[in-house]
């Protein structure tokens, strides 16, 4: 059994895995990383540190997708 946390997701409460990182919610959420912009608890996280910084209990992410088309 994989214990789960709360953090909230573009407003929205969202259980997550305990310690799971950036990339791997927006695994969980089917996002790729290269078309996301993550803000995490304020600040920006550039790509490269997605899998570097873990979530943690009551954390805010918001969360920008971008959409190509013409």
């Amino acid at each position: 059994m994989t214990e789960t946390i709360d953090v909230v997701v573009n407003g929205e409460r969202r259980p997550v895995a305990r310690d799971a990182t950036l990339l791997e919610l927006l695994r969980s959420l089917a996002l790729d990383p290269r078309a996301v912009v993550v803000e995490h608890n304020r600040r920006i996280v550039r790509r490269p540190a997605l899998g570097d910084v873990r979530v943690a209990e009551g954390d805010a992410i918001e969360l920008v997708h971008f959409v190509g088309g013409g």
